[in-house]
């Protein structure tokens, strides 16, 4: 679900569960927590003295807060910007612009996947059509990664449910999909892509 060959910043609402969902993934490597309800300037230097103790395996330190200091933060700008050897850095926060600019600039963004009701789509894919095409490519427009990911699956869904039946180079249009949305392929291009071979019998 999350890049772990990377420094990211978590958009989440439940510090706890998100936490232990992410030491469940790297059970095999160390962790170490740095969750506050306000971080401060102390909290961000506790986080630079753990990250510069040597580690010869990878070591994941997640830190943040549901209120962030700004001279927190700007105490930990140098730290991200040239990361210790085997050090990764996962920031929690419950909104995005909680964060300073020069945070978000360095690091991507990913949101907390909320549970809600299963994604409707209204195309009747046994009849799609160019402009069905172009309001769904409207749509997935301002869609995260994980997001389009989810909405993938839908009109994978929903093409079963219509008894579509797609031939082998549309099925690998959307394993492909899947693979060019994980290594952060613009998601217009990809829907495109797949629809496109939908269209074209």
């Amino acid at each position: 679900m999350f890049p772990y060959n990377q420094s990211f910043i978590y958009i989440t609402q439940d510090f706890e569960s998100s936490k232990e969902q992410i030491k469940q993934d790297l059970s095999l490597d160390y962790v170490i927590e740095v969750l506050e309800d306000k971080f401060l300037l102390e909290h961000s230097k506790e986080v630079t003295r753990v990250a510069y103790i040597k580690e010869t395996r990878t070591k994941y330190i997640i830190f943040g807060g549901y209120e962030f200091g700004t001279e927190a933060q700007n105490s930990l700008l140098k730290l991200l910007e040239e990361p210790p050897k085997n050090i990764y850095f996962i920031i929690f926060s419950p909104t995005k612009s909680q964060l300073l600019p020069t945070i978000r600039s360095r690091l991507p963004v990913f949101k907390e996947i909320t549970k809600k009701e299963d994604i409707q789509i209204d195309t009747d894919f046994k009849k799609l059509t160019l402009k069905n095409v172009f309001e769904i490519l409207k749509y997935v427009k301002t869609l995260s990664k994980v997001e389009a990911k989810q909405y993938l699956q839908a009109i994978q869904k929903k093409i079963i449910q219509d008894g579509v039946r797609l031939n082998t180079k549309q099925l690998e249009s959307f394993e492909k999909g899947f693979m060019a949305l994980e290594l952060n392929s613009r998601v217009q291009n990809v829907f495109s892509y797949i629809l496109m071979s939908l269209v074209v019998k």
